[in-house]
């Protein structure tokens, strides 16, 4: 992971400024994460603890962030002993993801105690401990630990703190030449550089293999020459010289160090400090943490909804094949009828001239022998008449189910793209749809204060307004109320996806091109090529009367195809707000 123990002291040194800080609030809004409310002379703020077990991490905040009706059990004992306390104290462990924070309270009787809170960012054994460092006696921590889940350590109310097994790893920021080619040795003489960077993870402390591959690539890949960038790298560590940076990779992946990566390929974003950095790494990734958390059970509702219509048309398509052999059994009737004198009772088949035949060819007509030959035929007109009106019936389901596979496929992009402000909407929509149950206040009939969606409003490089609907209740009202009959609407080709208007009468080709390219981001085909977008104008785009949710037919349209650009796509993002009813316009 990117948040080694180098950027960890990074962080650690920036937050020095929390030192003398009181604690006003203390929240845990989310299983693994706490927000503290910091106000002093030199910082005031949210600072961020997450002991999530793939987002560890701590640094400030900026984000809002939403809190359980009923707070948990380990926020309230930190409400008991931390709020309203003073930090005394920040300090990193060594050079390891742990950091202990000492604050100073006052317990009921008035008396000063001073409580540590050891946070512990080691990946999925990640956690937060509250703990009385006089005695080392543990309060609690965020994540319980029994015997049976470790033989090591336990973190249970009051059991003695243990830190996590030491790696017995070298400290990089006092090594020297001698010491440093002698941990490379192991590698060998002829290491290639993926060996070198692995000897250097598996040597010093707090080196992940993210800032090993920077060191050897600014060593050119060379043993002889890693000593030189290795120390450079240290030794503005050792004096807090930082230049971090995010690089967004062309896999649409992004990496996030404390130094600048130079091998690393991509667009780079530079802060002028390791918390806004890491703030920004962590923001979207925790955002769809979240979504994903908060949604896991709207997403499973949808995947068996289209299972089951799947399903539904397999069956479907069988009756279909069944039913249009309709026609036939209507020809066996009527040449059975014909043909009564020649059918005698207990018969297993007749032997009749076919006359709907130009060549009259002999058909054998298999035959239920209990019945007479009248009632043989009379069967099979009552065949034909069930299959005729099953025809119809099954047309019309099989449509029906098509349709709904559609709809729940732009659920399940609604999802994909959902923000947390979206989730409430796409759960009233399936609860308006019959698909689950609503909850709240909406379940008794409680009418919405505002329902004008907040839809994301960004700016063409011609500065023209490009609207964008993350889910049919925004496309919907984006659509038919916000938009104006001269706009432009766009939508990809036969593909879920969003409903984007470009918000003018007249614009230029740059303008319909990002739009474009917004249609088919936020869309099932983002990671696609060549992507397929019709645009035409609103006042050609209407909803068929009983239609779902963001469904629409469109004429006089137009095509053309676009292939999503991460660097245009954050261009635009930098623009974006979300927006909602006329005063957004």
């Amino acid at each position: 992971m990117s948040l080694d123990g180098i950027v960890t002291r990074a962080l650690v040194h920036e937050l020095q400024s929390c030192v003398g800080a009181r604690i006003n609030k203390i929240y845990q809004p989310t299983e693994y994460d706490l927000v503290l409310h910091l106000r002093g002379a030199t910082a005031a703020g949210k600072l961020l603890l997450s002991a999530h077990p793939s987002m560890p991490r701590l640094h400030w905040t900026h984000q809002p962030w939403t809190n359980p009706a009923e707070p948990p059990m380990f926020c309230m004992l930190l409400r008991k002993h931390c709020e309203g306390g003073v930090v005394e104290a920040i300090r990193q462990v060594d050079t390891e993801r742990i950091v202990e924070i000492d604050v100073r309270h006052r317990n009921e009787l008035g008396d000063t105690t001073v409580k540590r809170l050891v946070v512990e960012l080691t990946g999925r054994h990640s956690n937060i401990i509250l703990m009385d460092p006089a005695t080392g006696v543990i309060h609690d921590g965020i994540r319980r630990v029994t015997p049976a889940i470790s033989s090591f350590r336990v973190v249970l109310p009051g059991s003695t703190y243990v830190r996590p097994p030491a790696q017995g790893k070298r400290d990089p920021l006092g090594e020297d030449e001698a010491g440093f080619r002698a941990a490379l040795a192991a590698a060998g003489a002829n290491a290639s550089p993926r060996d070198l960077a692995q000897a250097i993870v598996d040597g010093y402390a707090g080196i992940g293999p993210l800032l090993a591959r920077e060191l050897v690539h600014r060593a050119g890949g060379d043993a002889a020459s890693l000593w030189h960038a290795f120390r450079d790298v240290m030794r503005n560590a050792a004096e807090h010289r930082y230049a971090p940076v995010i690089v967004d990779t062309p896999d649409g992946k992004a990496v996030f160090a404390a130094f600048d990566l130079t091998h690393a390929a991509g667009e780079k974003r530079r802060f002028d400090s390791v918390n806004a950095c890491v703030e920004a790494y962590f923001r979207d990734k925790a955002e769809r943490e979240f979504v994903r958390q908060r949604t896991a059970d709207l997403a499973r509702i949808v995947t068996n909804e289209m299972a089951k219509n799947e399903r539904k048309i397999v069956k479907l398509q069988e009756t279909l094949a069944e039913a249009r052999e309709a026609e036939r059994y209507r020809r066996y009737g009527e040449l059975l009828t014909a043909h009564l004198h020649a059918v005698r009772r207990g018969d297993e088949s007749a032997e009749v001239v076919d006359f709907y035949d130009e060549a009259q060819p002999t058909l054998s007509i298999p035959l239920d022998p209990q019945l007479s030959p009248s009632e043989n035929a009379q069967r099979y007109f009552r065949k034909y008449t069930k299959l005729k009106n099953s025809l119809a019936a099954a047309t019309e389901q099989l449509e029906a189910a098509q349709a709904e596979i559609r709809y729940l496929e732009t659920v399940l992009q609604a999802l994909e793209n959902a923000g947390p402000a979206d989730i409430d909407d796409i759960r009233e929509e399936l609860a308006a749809q019959g698909y689950i149950r609503q909850r709240g206040p909406a379940a008794v009939g409680a009418k919405k204060k505002d329902d004008r969606p907040a839809v994301l409003s960004f700016t063409s490089s011609e500065g023209v307004p490009i609207y964008v609907g993350k889910n049919n209740k925004q496309n919907d009202y984006l659509t038919h109320r916000l938009a104006r009959p001269d706009d432009t609407w766009l939508h990809t080709k036969e593909i879920p996806g969003s409903h984007v208007v470009i918000r003018a009468a007249s614009f230029g080709e740059a303008t319909l091109q990002e739009a474009a390219m917004l249609a088919a981001y936020y869309s099932k085909a983002r990671h696609s090529g060549n992507v397929p977008v019709d645009y035409t104008r609103i006042r050609y785009v209407r909803k068929p009367n009983g239609a779902k949710p963001g469904f629409v037919i469109y004429e006089r349209h137009k095509t053309l195809f676009v292939t999503p650009d991460e660097a245009v796509i954050r261009r635009l993002a930098a623009t974006a707000a979300p927006s909602g009813g006329d005063s957004a316009v």
